[in-house]
């Protein structure tokens, strides 16, 4: 019903937050029916299939990428506030990145976009403390050891520096998708990143979408995003 992808759907049923006629349901395997009962999540009761909404977000600094927060923070759906679609966002930005994030309630398209076989290309746009050498950058190309293990070549570029200021711009473009990657992997050729921004997506770009705002894809992009995930037209 456009609520979640079938992982996340059986999370929200083994978390309690599905009911059937008023009545908790905490067992995946359970039957209702939408024509006939009555299914809610969050209270919220559901109405059959919406219809499939598709959107490009230029996330502020200071929004997490997520639902909802049991902390009470700000969330990305709080600059969306007016649609009334149940949306999810397709990937995360960490609270103190801003840039290109995309939602939707089409939870096919969402998980074929994350899917690491499609290897999805994300571009980003950091500001470094100091300034990385050639030898540095060619690490980011070959891949970084991390924690979680080696990361698939990036490709990586110096765009701007300012040694009077000791620091430099660098744009990294990766496809894979693990918790602050880009911060990471950074640090790990010994340069902080004071700031970090994606600048493009599967292709997509935040051109003519300010800071803070929204807009509908246009039929050509959500064409290109499931020609790219492997999706019918």
């Amino acid at each position: 019903a456009g609520v979640a992808s079938r992982r996340a759907a059986e999370k929200l049923i083994a978390e309690g937050r599905v009911t059937v006629n008023g009545e908790l349901v905490t067992e995946p395997g359970s039957k209702a029916d939408l024509s006939r009962d009555r299914i809610a999540v969050d209270g919220r009761e559901i109405q059959g299939e919406e219809e499939k909404v598709y959107f490009l977000l230029n996330k502020p600094k200071g929004y997490i990428s997520t639902a909802r927060d049991e902390r009470g923070r700000k969330t990305v759906l709080d600059l969306l506030a007016e649609v009334p679609e149940r949306i999810y966002p397709i990937g995360r930005l960490d609270n103190a990145t801003e840039g290109l994030l995309l939602l939707t309630n089409d939870g096919e398209l969402m998980n074929a976009l994350l899917h690491p076989k499609y290897e999805v290309h994300k571009t980003y746009l950091a500001r470094l403390r100091g300034i990385p050498t050639e030898a540095e950058l060619g690490r980011l190309r070959e891949g970084i050891a991390l924690e979680d293990g080696m990361t698939a070549p990036a490709r990586a570029r110096l765009v701007e520096q300012s040694p009077e200021r000791n620091e430099s711009r660098v744009e990294i473009i990766i496809h894979e998708g693990r918790n602050r990657q880009v911060r990471r992997m950074c640090s790990a050729i010994g340069h902080e990143v004071t700031a970090l921004k994606r600048t493009e997506f599967a292709g997509l770009s935040l051109s003519g979408t300010a800071r803070g705002h929204y807009r509908r894809l246009t039929d050509t992009e959500l064409a290109h995003l499931k020609t790219l995930a492997g999706m019918r037209l």
